[in-house]
């Protein structure tokens, strides 16, 4: 008797479980019914065949590997432009850089810039003023003016002591050279012990030559033009 009582909570917990079970098993049955139906639903794809499948996947990923493929090239050639672009802008930049400087030296463009004065007065002779000349240049001088004339090439002072002139532009015994460059450099080359200041002034005992920087000037254009009679541009 007492086993047989002890038999039946066993029986009815087994019965749970296979109910419980069966609950389970319907409720996953009916997911995969909905599942399936919602994807017979999609339109085109559930009437396609396996082989029609396979097909347009392998047209997708085609189309994909194209899709790719032409991205990479549209990037190298914006980076082939941008990089041409930069080499262009520095070159521009570098001829115009280059234009600029050959303006200056030559005379046709008004140049900005620190350097010195040098204030002559009393009388002087041609040859004074160009050992001065010729020693600025030395000293890196970039551009010079005497009594406001542009020097350049060809230009040369001449006369005697009184009788100066520069352009057949007539000097007096008063008159300013002016020189843009590093004042250090240019003041220290002129005015070093046994320099042209001395050599000139030892030369023309009457003349007082004072050097000073200047932190900015400006020096006009040249008058004269640069074009060549005889020769031509040969490249």
């Amino acid at each position: 008797m007492s086993e047989a009582v002890a038999r039946r909570p066993n029986d009815a917990r087994s019965l749970r479980s296979r109910l419980t079970l069966a609950a389970v098993a319907a409720l996953l049955g009916l997911l995969a019914i909905g599942q399936l139906n919602g994807q017979a639903g999609v339109p085109g794809l559930s009437a396609l065949s396996a082989t029609e499948l396979t097909q347009l996947i392998a047209n997708l990923t085609s189309g994909n590997d194209q899709l790719r493929n032409e991205l990479t090239e549209l990037q190298g050639q914006e980076a082939h432009l941008t990089d041409t672009k930069q080499r262009g802008a520095t070159t521009v930049d570098e001829l115009s850089g280059d234009l600029d400087r050959i303006k200056a030296w030559s005379g046709v463009t008004a140049v900005t810039g620190q350097g010195i004065v040098i204030t002559i007065q009393g009388p002087i002779g041609g040859d004074g003023v160009q050992d001065l000349l010729n020693e600025l240049r030395n000293a890196g001088a970039e551009a010079i003016t005497v009594d406001g004339v542009r020097v350049v090439t060809g230009i040369v002072v001449a006369g005697a002591p009184g009788e100066l002139s520069v352009e057949n532009h007539a000097i007096g015994d008063g008159f300013e050279i002016r020189a843009i460059g590093s004042p250090q450099i240019l003041t220290g080359t002129l005015t070093r012990t046994g320099g042209v200041i001395a050599q000139v002034g030892n030369a023309y005992a009457d003349a007082r030559l004072t050097v000073t920087p200047l932190d900015s000037m400006t020096l006009p254009a040249s008058d004269r033009t640069q074009a060549p009679v005889y020769a031509k541009p040969r490249l």
